[in-house]
């Protein structure tokens, strides 16, 4: 029997709207991030108008427009400078601590929670957990400095009632102990406000799987391995581009408060702290642009770096 063969008629692409027919439609929409944009426009693009100090020799009395150019001469400076080393040392250094410590410890915590079955207790820690996000560094910085402090601090009297000193220990005052009071101070703050995303993320994995695999005997370590690492992947992903891109952001309020002791500037100055100590306490305006500008064309090459690898895993930013 013969087959007779319909021919479909192409169906017609549709049209594309126009961006401005889009935006008419979404009105409503856009008018909710126009605040946003607009904040973003006048507190990080405006301001860029001032990178322009980095090329010039300002001066504070004649202004942008009549200081005279410069050149690349402040950036040669500061590569040329002894305090270059050092800086760059310690940015480097407490940053890739920062890092390592503190980028898994809130994804630790979050696992840990997600297992907790006794809700009272699940929603205590992550209450205490959370709270020291929402204190300045002002008082954490006076708490850590109270603890370590040779007069009844806590950490001495621990020390000493253990018999591991004999007298106490003025800690902030010891370059070799520096580095890790910094981290731990800081992850203390950060990890319990920095597990929510994540807490949502696992909340998100379906339950079905980790039923799947009781059924088939996987244990809990297992099952975070096999299903609940990869599941929350994409959000850990993205969460590091951004950690990448922020590497030689080593801190500065922490690092400020924390490292008042002329002692220790050896193992605490850091880019943003040499730069408000250059800029605004000895009024070297262009140095200290040029020396700021720098770190930003650092950060943003390292950020495009790691979105580009995370972009063969398909979870890049753009």
């Amino acid at each position: 029997m013969a087959q007779i063969s319909v021919e479909q008629e192409p169906v017609p692409k549709r049209k594309k709207d126009s961006l401005l027919i889009r935006f008419a439609k979404q009105w409503d929409i856009q008018l909710m991030v126009l605040p946003a944009l607009a904040l973003i426009f006048v507190f990080s693009y405006i301001p860029m108008y001032g990178i322009l100090m980095a090329f010039q020799d300002f001066n504070i009395f004649k202004g942008m427009g009549d200081s005279p150019w410069a050149g690349f001469k402040h950036f040669e400076m500061f590569f040329e400078s002894p305090e270059f080393m050092t800086v760059m040392r310690n940015t480097i250094v407490i940053s890739l601590l920062k890092f390592l410590i503190g980028f898994p410890a809130p994804i630790l915590l979050a696992l840990m929670l997600n297992e907790v079955r006794h809700m009272f207790f699940k929603r205590l820690v992550q209450t205490v957990s959370y709270l020291p996000h929402f204190l300045s560094w002002v008082i954490v910085s006076g708490f850590a400095i109270s603890l370590l402090s040779t007069d009844n601090g806590s950490v001495n009297i621990l020390l000493q009632k253990l018999n591991l000193i004999e007298e106490p220990l003025n800690f902030l005052s010891i370059p070799e102990y520096f580095w890790t009071i910094l981290v731990t101070t800081g992850v203390w703050k950060e990890i319990g406000f920095s597990s929510i995303v994540y807490l949502a993320a696992v909340a998100g994995v379906d339950p079905h799987m980790y039923e799947a695999a009781d059924m088939d005997g996987a244990s809990k370590f297992r099952q975070i391995f096999t299903i609940t690492l990869p599941s929350i992947m994409p959000v850990v992903s993205i969460f590091m581009i951004l950690a990448i891109g922020n590497l030689l952001t080593a801190g500065f309020e922490d690092i400020l408060l924390l490292a008042k002791n002329p002692v220790l500037r050896e193992v605490s100055d850091v880019i943003d702290t040499y730069v408000y100590r250059i800029g605004i306490e000895n009024s070297r305006f262009s140095y200290a642009t040029a020396v700021g500008l720098f770190k930003a064309v650092i950060s943003v090459m390292l950020l495009t770096i790691a979105n580009l690898i995370a972009r063969k895993s398909g979870n890049s930013l753009w």
